[in-house]
């Protein structure tokens, strides 16, 4: 088994950091480190959940499943951001199945608890709405880019922001599970892969691939790497309109 994170895992997550420091000082005696393997289901799709989970190094893939079994990614989830926080407080189910795509450092946290703050802190009910609302947007970006753009594109998007989460590590995926995570082709993948190999973008090597050109891939993707990349770079600071209303 390949772990993508090593010493670095213990960084700390970019919502939990962004708590007040009363928060976390309610909150930081409750985290629980939790340890999952390259793979491992976190959640079912219609699993109970009475834990948000906070990347700490690790990512988190949220697959969308359908009735015959077969299943999509819609989003991911490293250090910048949680998975189960508004599922969890309300319906207290998942809506995805929740699976480890990168291997690393996570801990989890009691529903109970973060409902509370986000009950009695309006600092906190900004920030997870905030982060809920780019997380949405980050959802629907995909399904226009699984729907509209090609093989390749797709692949360069989802390798950049894997790249970025992997902090440059080797990844650990096969053409076979890119198939899967991207609801493509199999034939499609691979000779997309190929086709990035050949052009220097890449190297692949059993069930391994390493960016080799970050500007070569960036240039090769399509839009939406660099539209959810921007969005989630700006989530913890509203926009200068939401300042504006609140001075009026």
């Amino acid at each position: 088994m390949i772990k993508a994170q090593t010493d670095r895992d213990l960084r700390s997550n970019q919502l939990l950091d962004a708590l007040a420091p009363e928060s976390r000082r309610r909150i930081d005696p409750h985290l629980e480190p939790v340890d999952f393997k390259l793979g491992a289901v976190v959640c079912e799709a219609g699993g109970p959940l009475r834990h948000a989970y906070f990347p700490r190094g690790s990512v988190l893939s949220l697959l969308t499943v359908l009735e015959n079994g077969d299943a999509i990614e819609t989003a991911n989830i490293g250090r910048e951001g949680a998975f189960g926080l508004f599922a969890a407080m309300y319906s207290r189910t998942s809506f995805n199945r929740c699976i480890v795509q990168l291997e690393g450092h996570t801990v989890r946290c009691p529903i109970e608890l973060l409902q509370h703050e986000f009950d009695d802190s309006e600092h906190v009910r900004n920030l997870f709405v905030s982060y809920s609302e780019t997380l949405l947007s980050q959802v629907q970006q995909t399904v226009a880019c699984n729907a509209m753009h090609a093989t390749e594109e797709r692949i360069c998007r989802w390798l950049l922001m894997m790249h970025d989460r992997a902090e440059g590590a080797v990844l650990p995926y096969t053409h076979e599970f890119l198939s899967q995570i991207l609801g493509a082709n199999r034939k499609s993948v691979t000779l997309a892969a190929q086709s990035m190999q050949a052009a220097g973008l890449i190297s692949y090597r059993r069930g391994t691939i390493q960016v080799l050109d970050r500007r070569g891939l960036e240039q090769a993707s399509c839009e939406c790497y660099a539209i959810v990349k921007q969005r989630f770079d700006a989530f913890l600071k509203p926009p200068a309109s939401a300042v504006r209303n609140q001075l009026l």
